[in-house]
């Protein structure tokens, strides 16, 4: 097994990227990460090694993510879609609006499409590791991304045409 500081230096990346895929919060993907990586090294003893170290992590991590939701309520639904020192052009609010009709969309979408959507998206997680995280193959990871876009886009035109 390796020593803790190089599991923690070569995976803090990817669980950071997975925890903000699913919270869009820069802040509790931070927290949420380092309560995942303090966890870990409580209980590295009870790591069989079944499956890749990467995909023990972030099920901590989901399930870390997942109590605190449970404790904040409110957290589920906050977009940060500001971003500072930019002007507010017409082209840049229209992709404001895209941006937040996409995650209110996402949000009322059942899982597993919600998460692997969400994962691939926003955590840029090659489709081998979404699928090694549910226990899953690569190419289910991909049906399922591809079947999430679709319920998407079907759900952009319709409200299009309301």
């Amino acid at each position: 097994m390796k020593h803790f500081d190089e599991i923690y230096n070569q995976y803090f990346k990817d669980v950071y990227k997975y925890i903000f895929a699913l919270s869009q919060s820069k802040e509790t993907a931070e927290e949420i990460t380092q309560e995942t990586f303090f966890k870990a090294l409580k209980g590295i003893d009870s790591f069989r090694g079944d499956c890749d170290l990467r995909v023990w992590l972030c099920q901590i991590a989901k399930h870390t993510y997942l109590r605190e939701l449970k404790k904040d309520k409110h957290v589920a639904g906050e977009l940060d879609l500001e971003q500072p020192d930019r002007t507010d052009t017409e082209a840049d609010f229209i992709k404001k609006e895209s941006a937040l009709q996409i995650y209110q969309i996402l949000h009322h979408m059942e899982e597993p499409y919600k998460e692997v959507f969400s994962v691939r998206t926003f955590g840029e997680l090659p489709f081998k590791e979404i699928g090694q995280i549910f226990g899953k193959s690569e190419g289910w990871a991909r049906v399922i991304y591809y079947r999430a876009k679709v319920k998407i886009q079907e759900r952009l035109e319709e409200e299009q045409h309301e």
